[in-house]
């Protein structure tokens, strides 16, 4: 187990290194000088913005930039923000809490109406329940995350007043944007455990056990499931790790204090570090997810076993 690891760690570093790069170089290929931006409306001569550009490094070799981009990352420092002149970690470390929240909340609903659906169709093909399932399945990956959502704030808050249209403390400011944004993973992992599940559900060794007298749900609960969650597990990983980073429509309409939101208002006022931040924070959650899946096979299915 320990090497499996070691090795998945040594994958993960040249993508992580790649993320940083791409993330870096967003400052350059980006129209607009930091150092205005930093100044704001402010009028400044020349030798004023060579100054500030100095200070901020930015007339270095790129190289020179990126090692020290590198360096203090490695050390917890992602910069100063240009609009508040906070640390980006204080900005991101006062939004993840909210968004972690939202996306964990979003994963578990995905997950149990994902399961849920998925199981019941392949147990039931062919009938009505099974054509129901796949139905609200390919409404939930057709429909787009904005426009549920906006359709949610017109049914639940303005016309019924149940629950708050714009985010607010508390389970009912939480339930509008996690379902909002859970429905299309649910469609996702519906479709997949039902195509998994039937595939599993022809296995000879499955026949076998029925043969032999197990009930009906002892030989799907012990012996199919494990064999047809594996796939599902893997795009739950993928799932939570895009629900992170495809927090930002839902964030910006329910108004939620989290890292979409902050993304979205720090792109308008062309806050670069704070941009490069939060980008490069959530692809190390995404591939510290992956790792996680990974790692998880192994108690799913003991026949799996890691050198």
């Amino acid at each position: 187990m320990l090497k499996y690891v070691q090795r998945r760690l040594a994958l993960a570093v040249p993508t992580v290194i790649l993320t940083s790069m791409v993330v870096f170089l967003m400052l350059f290929l980006i129209p607009g000088d930091p150092a205005s931006i930093y100044i704001g409306e402010q009028t400044a001569t020349p030798e004023r913005l060579a100054q500030i550009r100095h200070v901020m490094g930015l007339d270095r070799p790129l190289y020179v930039q990126y090692g020290d981009f590198v360096w203090h990352a490695l050390h917890g420092d992602l910069g100063r923000s240009l609009q508040t002149n906070r640390p980006v970690t204080v900005e991101i470390g006062s939004r993840f809490p909210s968004t972690l929240e939202l996306a964990a909340t979003a994963m578990a609903i995905a997950g149990v109406l994902g399961f849920g659906l998925g199981l019941l169709s392949a147990l039931r093909r062919s009938s009505i329940v099974d054509t129901l399932s796949m139905m609200v399945a390919l409404f939930g990956v057709s429909v787009p995350v904005f426009w549920l959502a906006l359709l949610l704030i017109m049914l639940f808050s303005v016309r019924l007043g149940w629950l708050p249209a714009t985010s607010e403390s508390g389970l009912r400011g939480l339930v509008l944007p996690a379902v909002s944004l859970a429905l299309l993973s649910a469609a996702t992992l519906a479709r997949l455990m039902r195509s998994s599940m039937l595939e599993v559900l022809r296995l000879d060794f499955l026949t076998t056990a029925r043969a032999k007298g197990l009930r009906g749900a002892v030989v799907v609960l012990r012996h199919a499931l494990p064999n047809a969650i594996i796939p599902v597990i893997t795009a739950m990983g993928l799932q939570f790790g895009s629900l992170l980073s495809g927090a930002v429509l839902t964030e910006t309409i329910f108004a939620r204090p989290g890292l979409g939101k902050l993304v979205v208002d720090s792109i308008q006022n062309k806050d670069l570090p704070t941009v490069q931040g939060v980008i490069l924070v959530l692809a190390l959650v995404y591939v510290a997810m992956n790792l996680l899946v990974d790692l998880s096979y192994a108690f799913i299915d003991p026949r799996i076993r890691f050198e």
